[in-house]
């Protein structure tokens, strides 16, 4: 038995070009399933839209997202910010400089206070992103 938490963004009408956006940035497969594909009755014009959409990156890493018809509600903003951390610099900070792409960066990618790089940033999509770097504490044992 296995349970995952998966972020699941939610999109207008760009679904589509925000996760081949992030299918640019974490790599992977990338599957799109449009509403027309998934046989569901939508507004006109809509059946092109993104109904179901998951990235499976080959770190394991997993983002989902879907556009939201036009005769449903959605939220202007999340409170939902995603995370990404870990120790493998090159690759974390590979991530955040093709995130940065277009972004609004609030806090850049630094040392923090608590000895980790960290940066905050909301993408060109309005998501919000989180990224530390854990510090080689290794290095401080000596």
């Amino acid at each position: 038995m296995s349970i995952a938490l998966t972020p699941y963004l939610g999109f207008r009408d760009n679904a589509r070009e925000a996760l081949e956006f992030y299918h640019s940035v974490l790599g992977g497969e990338l599957t799109l399933t449009t509403f027309a594909d998934g046989g569901m009755e939508v507004g006109e014009g809509e059946g092109a839209k993104i109904m179901h959409g998951q990235l499976t990156a080959t770190n394991g890493l997993m983002l989902m997202g879907a556009d939201t018809p036009s005769s449903m509600r959605l939220a202007d903003e999340s409170n939902i910010t995603v995370s990404l951390s870990g120790d493998d610099e090159a690759t974390l900070t590979g991530y955040w400089e093709r995130l940065s792409e277009g972004a609004t960066v609030l806090d850049p990618l630094r040392q923090a206070p608590w000895g980790d790089q960290f940066g905050m940033l909301r993408d060109r999509f309005g998501t919000a992103w989180l990224v530390n770097i854990s510090a080689n504490r290794a290095d401080d044992q000596g």
